[in-house]
Parts: structure tokens; sequence; C-alpha cells
């Protein structure tokens, strides 16, 4: 497997090189420590490994004087001019990973509503359940049963056969999840699970990872009236290593008055959703069958051959990830009329 990862710039279509964070020590782990010391990656992998390891990285004394808070930002070239709180707020390394930022002016979205918008700043890739598809990527980045929880077949029997994309947050991200459709919200659940990392040594290492770790299932319904149009469609927000939790609270304006996500709530698009806090993760789309059409740019984006993808060892070929920002196109509704 390449040692070096590599993205596509959504705007300008450069090959950017990827600085994983803790790559070494993933690597070892998902290598070597799996097979070797199942015991030991169990207990690293568990829950209350990852809240210690937040805990020291993020909320002990010692941790943002040895991170040095301004390296990092530097580092990891978080802008404070889109911060809401003013730079003397972001005082610690949780305060950075759980800013909030003026998404209304600085993360424009589509006027369209037919459009589907990405749910956070991340790097993505699309593929197809559909095993004749031409992204057919079916059971490497998941098992749709398992992801979805063994007590909901309603939703694995819905989701059989459609499309998906799976967004990787970064830790130096903008960590607030976003509704990615209007529409109302017919069921919204936790499905327990490990803390696996989502570097991408690890998904290719650990067959279908992301329906293995904690995670939040939110269904909505966007054929509804004032709805995006695209059918039903699951937002999985998938905790991974160094994250304790993912706080729900839908906000019709900006980052006020937090609402429960529960069924019959009606969300409108872009919106804030939910928080991880804090440390990289994976949200998860899932679309009916021939119910949205992806953005042209990164289906092409993903064959790339002059990008080096880790993920090309799992695909026998080219897998690239596009970065781009929350709120930002990513596919379009086809209605049911249409669909084939």
């Amino acid at each position: 497997m390449t040692r070096l990862h590599q993205v596509i710039a959504r705007d300008s279509g450069e090959v950017l090189d990827e600085r994983l964070f803790g790559d070494r020590i993933v690597r070892f782990l998902y290598s070597h420590g799996r097979e070797r010391a199942p015991a030991l990656f169990g207990a690293l992998t568990g829950p209350f490994m990852s809240r210690l390891l937040a805990w020291a990285n993020f909320d002990a004394t010692l941790g943002p004087s040895l991170l040095g808070n301004r390296r990092f930002l530097r580092r990891a070239g978080v802008d404070l001019d889109e911060c809401l709180d003013p730079p003397a707020a972001l005082t610690s390394p949780r305060r950075i990973f759980e800013r909030k930022i003026r998404y209304w002016e600085c993360r424009p979205q589509p006027r369209d509503r037919a459009v589907v918008v990405s749910p956070a700043d991340a790097r993505v890739v699309v593929g197809s359940l559909d095993r004749s598809s031409l992204i057919s990527a079916k059971g490497k980045f998941f098992s749709l049963p398992e992801l979805l929880g063994v007590d909901r077949p309603r939703w694995r029997e819905r989701f059989d056969g459609g499309d998906f994309a799976v967004f990787r947050l970064t830790p130096d991200k903008y960590h607030y999840n976003h509704t990615p459709v209007a529409g109302r919200v017919v069921d919204a659940y936790p499905v327990d699970g490990a803390h696996h990392s989502c570097n991408p040594s690890a998904v290719v290492e650990l067959a279908t990872p992301f329906s293995k770790n904690r995670r939040f299932v939110t269904v909505f319904d966007s054929d509804v009236p004032g709805g995006t149009g695209a059918g039903m469609v699951a937002l999985v927000e998938v905790v991974a290593l160094m994250i304790g939790d993912i706080r729900q609270g839908y906000c019709e304006t900006r980052y006020d008055a937090p609402r429960p996500v529960e069924p019959g709530l009606f969300v409108r698009r872009g919106r804030p959703k939910s928080l991880y806090r804090p440390g990289s993760s994976t949200d998860i789309l899932l679309f009916e069958a021939g119910r949205v059409g992806f953005a042209p740019d990164l289906l092409r984006n993903q064959r790339r051959a002059d990008a080096a993808s880790r993920f090309a060892a799992a695909f026998g070929g080219p897998f690239v990830e596009t970065d781009v920002p929350v709120r930002s196109a990513i596919g379009r509704a086809i209605p049911r009329e249409d669909a084939p």
C-alpha cells in the first residue's frame, strides 16, 4: 500500500497531499496489532480508550500547551476569519474542533431546491450498491444490513441497490453536520459499536469498518411538500477514534434554539443538525435506487490516475476523494416518475 494519500481540491482541480494525523500508529495498529494482539486491539478501539485519548488530547491541562494551538491552527489551515467566535475564545483544541462558523456567509448553497448538498466539510467518494453499476462499491466501506441496524429491516430493503456517498471528516475540519436535503424526519436512532479509526489505511485493512462503529442514523422523507424530491435519504453519522459523542440538535436559524432530531420534524436543507465531539469521523448518505444523480466532477475526480489514494488497494484502481465544503452540491434529485 502506498504511504502517500492524495485528494482533489474541488475548486481548482489540484492534487493535494494529505497529512494523515497519527498515521504511523494507525498503520501499525491495523496492519499488525489487529492480528497479533487482538485483545489489545479491541481495547484500543473501545469506547473507554477512545474517551481517554480524547480527554488527553483535547481536555487535559497539558493538552493545549503540548499541542500548541497556534501551531496546530497554522498546520491545519483553519481559517479564523470564518469563525463565529473571536480567536481569543479558541483557547483549547476542543474549542477549535467544536468551533462554529458563519456558514450562511462562507458556505453558500445552491438556490435550486432539487440539489442535494454535502453534510460536512469533508473528503468525499460516491458509489452504488448495485453490482451492475459503473460505480459499484458493494461491500467495501460498509455492510448495508449491519450499518442500519438489525432491528430496521425496512430501511435495509428501501436502500438496497441504491447509491451512497462517504464523507471523511479530518481532525482539522469544521465538525458540525448539516442537513443534506429538505424533508421530514421519519426515523432517528443510535446504533452501538466500536471506535475504529477513519484513516484510509484502517478503512482498507478492516472489512466494512463503518458498519462496525457506533453511529446515529437519521432517515428523511424528501418527497414531502417543500422537500428536495430525492425520495428517502439516510444520513449515517459514524464515530471514530477519540469521538466520544454525537450531539444532536437541529437549528432552523444559524445555531439558535437547537431542537431534538426526532420523527415528525421538518428540516430545511443546509441547516446545522449535529456536532461530533471531537476528532476524525465519517458521514454516509444513502439514497434509494435511481433517485440521485451525482455531480459529474466528483465522478471524474474519483477515477483520476494522477492522484495516489490508499483506497485504490481495495478497489483495484483509482478511487480518489474530492475535498468539498459543507452545503456545496454533490448531486441532484431525480423525481420518482423519472427514476429507472
